[in-house]
């Protein structure tokens, strides 16, 4: 068949062909050699290391407000009494939050009943069990999810970011 510079002159066939070709090897780089692992997301920023409380000043579902990366960035740590994708900690249930609405800003509150920060601007909810996955409401993302470590004196310290805090054009702080 002969080389083809333009796209109108592909046909059918052959553009479906190349496109099995294209999705095959896409799938096969996202097979994982050794079990699941989280992808790496898009947005994930790490930042130098900020000490935000200690693991005895937690209590399961009472929510204790934090400001990171800045001050600039209201949070919220959370320990939900149960083991979580993405949680930290001897039990793997401690996670943090943004608490500023990916959507318009408002500010969010916890809802220990049902594990979800909630908007009430718009409505948007999200799941505290589940990365802070949307589940309700106007954004059109999930919410920004802090990246924690725990030393050996259990002092709990964000790390990073994964997903675009609201009002910045960039996770990346300038200084």
């Amino acid at each position: 068949m002969p080389k083809c510079d333009r796209l109108v002159d592909v046909g059918r066939r052959q553009f479906l062909r190349g496109g099995a070709v294209a999705a095959a090897g896409a799938a096969a780089t996202t097979v994982a050699p050794s079990g699941p692992a989280k992808a790496a997301s898009r947005a994930r920023v790490d930042y130098p290391s900020t000490r935000l409380a200690n693991v005895k000043d937690l209590k399961v579902d009472v929510p204790l407000d934090i400001e990171y990366p800045d001050a600039d960035s209201p949070g919220v740590l959370l320990k939900l009494g149960q083991r979580v994708p993405g949680g930290v900690g001897p039990d793997g249930d401690i996670v943090a939050y943004s608490t500023l609405c990916p959507h318009k800003g408002f500010g969010l509150t916890y809802s220990a009943a049902d594990k979800t920060l909630n908007c009430p601007g718009h409505y948007s909810r999200f799941d505290a069990e589940m990365e802070g996955q949307q589940i309700w409401g106007h954004s059109n993302q999930n919410l920004p999810m802090f990246t924690l470590r725990i030393d050996d004196k259990g002092d709990i310290h964000g790390e990073g970011v994964d997903e675009l805090i609201y009002g910045r054009t960039s996770n990346v702080i300038k200084g």
